[in-house]
């Protein structure tokens, strides 16, 4: 008897099947993991277009823009104090924009937001001490990093490296992201009080007079003004709840379904003019604006210009150092592939329901290549922002509309496609030639999009929520299978690791051991596979990996979930 013919394959069933293959695993052909991404996300490009043709894509243009703008011209003025203006707030725009174009019509998942980031700030400036230090030029040993950053790159692709990532559990997911969002938190309010210093509340004003000079100081930053820091905290706190209200408002029971979607999708930009217009009612009241830098050129054209040579500009740079380059390479290699593998790992959960897939392996690539092309124009690299990035895909989260009494709406879509990221990188290219429209805009304003990213970021970890739950009563835990699958003392138990993970990293940072602050990151991989899984068994894992109740989970406490959370 023979065996019936094999049933011949439809391409639509081909496609499907070729979707659903691991994006992490090894095929065992060079370059395999990155043909294998253009092969499953490039035919989808039409509709990246045609999907982008939404009211809330628009709205999410607005926000992100100022969610981008804000942390470049940040980290731009940074940079310009670590480096000397070498780099500065105008090299960081031109490399946010153009890399971001380029990102956003080529990335296997456009839904990245690429940014400068705080790990690579550290090292520019250890960089630049070293490199004082020994008198070497500072730019021009950048340039042979990034020749370096391209040889490493290739080859790790080539050998389908982006595998690693399979071994990056939620364990590590979540103290990365709770540590970001802090950082977004932190940051914020450390901003308010240096507001404060330089405004402290007074019982008597100063004389007109004195206002007048303190406003027109030249040389240093405007001080003592009455009521500054008031106004601020003010338009801080007022930007942060309008803006957390109207996004809560548009899965609320006001007003018709098609009116609180617009509202909702708009919230940000609304908060955002609301305080903007209280700021210009008050003119007495002095409030520091955003400075953005007007026209193109560099930071500090005494020192350089747009082209950096590899061989030295005021002397030759050493040919020994040109090898040795490559061990500051690793470094930022490692940094840039950690935040953006992690934040890949973190937009493409399963429960955000995306269908497009992911582009591990072009995206570190083209990340990589793209940042170690930078420095021969004296710009800095940039890697995947991990806050801005889930924020741009909250920003374009459908949520269910019709729901029971107490259930928690679900996600129906995702608007995936490329033209937000592209306008928002376009935006911010354009920032340099809207200059008298921005310095219109409070930094406290900016102040409160950092803390509404840093929360709302913060809300949506599970971490988060089991911290909330130490100090809940057991009666009133939620039916979570992280809850339900392991007991509340040992769930507690890995809950407290973690923060002791997340306090540990905290303190490297903040010290001049700053730059192992990506290795001790490595480390919670290790100890998530060789000793957390001595102290609790393989079910209590499964389930504190889980980072939703996902309806898939069966009775045993497994589910269906992406394999790129599982470590086993």
């Amino acid at each position: 008897m023979f065996d019936p013919p094999a049933a011949e394959v439809s391409p639509e069933e081909e496609e499907e099947a070729d979707q659903e293959v691991d994006p992490l695993k090894r095929s065992g052909v060079l370059f395999g993991g990155l043909i294998h991404d253009v092969r499953r996300r490039y035919p989808q490009y039409v509709s990246d277009l045609k999907d982008a043709v939404d009211m809330q894509c628009i709205a999410a243009v607005i926000f992100i823009y100022f969610a981008a703008l804000s942390p470049t011209i940040t980290f731009g003025g940074l940079l310009g104090e670590k480096t000397d203006g070498l780099m500065g707030v105008t090299e960081l725009i031109v490399s946010t924009a153009t890399l971001g174009i380029i990102f956003s019509l080529l990335a296997g998942q456009p839904l990245l937001i690429i940014g400068f980031s705080g790990p690579l700030l550290v090292f520019e400036e250890a960089f630049y001490k070293f490199c004082q230090a020994h008198n070497f030029e500072y730019l021009t040993g950048r340039v042979w990093i990034g020749f370096w950053l391209i040889f490493i790159v290739l080859v790790i692709v080539a050998a389908e490296g982006s595998f690693l990532v399979r071994y990056i559990s939620p364990f590590t997911q979540e103290i990365f992201a709770f540590l970001i969002s802090l950082i977004f938190i932190y940051e914020t309010f450390s901003k308010l009080i240096k507001v404060f210093k330089e405004h402290p509340l007074m019982t008597v004003y100063p004389s007109d007079s004195t206002m007048d000079d303190g406003i027109q100081s030249f040389d240093g930053p405007v001080l003592n003004q009455p009521n500054t820091a008031l106004l601020s905290l003010v338009l801080m706190i007022g930007t942060f709840f309008v803006a957390f209200f109207l996004r809560k408002f548009r899965n609320s029971r006001f007003l018709g379904g098609k009116a609180r979607r617009i509202i909702g999708d708009f919230g940000i930009p609304i908060s955002i003019l609301l305080s903007v217009l209280v700021d210009i009612s008050i003119p007495d009241t002095y409030t520091q604006k955003l400075n953005v830098p007007s026209g193109f050129s560099v930071t500090s054209p005494d020192k350089r210009g747009w082209l950096i040579s590899p061989f030295g500009d005021k002397q030759p740079f050493p040919t020994w150092m040109m090898g040795a380059s490559v061990v500051p390479a690793l470094l930022v290699f490692i940094l840039i592939f950690m935040e953006t593998q992690i934040t890949s790992l973190i937009v493409s959960k399963k429960e955000r329901r995306l269908i497009k897939g992911s582009g591990f392996h072009l995206d570190l690539l083209l990340i990589v290549v793209l940042g170690a092309i930078c420095p021969l124009f004296g710009l800095p690299w940039l890697t995947a922002a991990t806050v801005r990035s889930v924020t741009h895909v909250n920003a374009l989260t459908v949520m269910s509309k019709a729901t029971a009494p107490g259930e928690k709406p679900m996600i129906q879509e995702v608007k995936e496609q490329r033209l937000t990221g592209l306008l928002v990188s376009v935006l911010v290219g354009m920032s340099i030639v809207m200059t008298d429209v921005l310095r219109h805009i409070p930094l406290a304003v900016l102040f409160g999009i950092f803390l509404y990213m840093g929360v709302t970021s913060l809300t949506g970890i599970q971490l988060y929520e089991r911290i909330t739950l130490m100090v809940t009563p057991a009666k009133h835990h939620p039916d979570h299978i992280y809850v339900t699958k392991v007991r509340t003392w040992r769930m507690n138990m890995f809950t407290i690791i973690q923060l002791a993970c997340i306090v540990t990293l905290w303190v490297v940072k903040s010290t001049v051991a700053s730059l192992a602050f990506p290795f001790i990151l490595i480390m919670t991989v290790p100890l998530r596979r060789l000793i957390l899984s001595r102290i609790f068994e393989e079910r209590e894992l499964q389930a504190l990996d889980c980072d939703e109740d996902s309806p898939n989970f069966d009775e045993d406490g497994r589910d269906e979930y992406n394999e790129i959370h599982m470590l086993v």
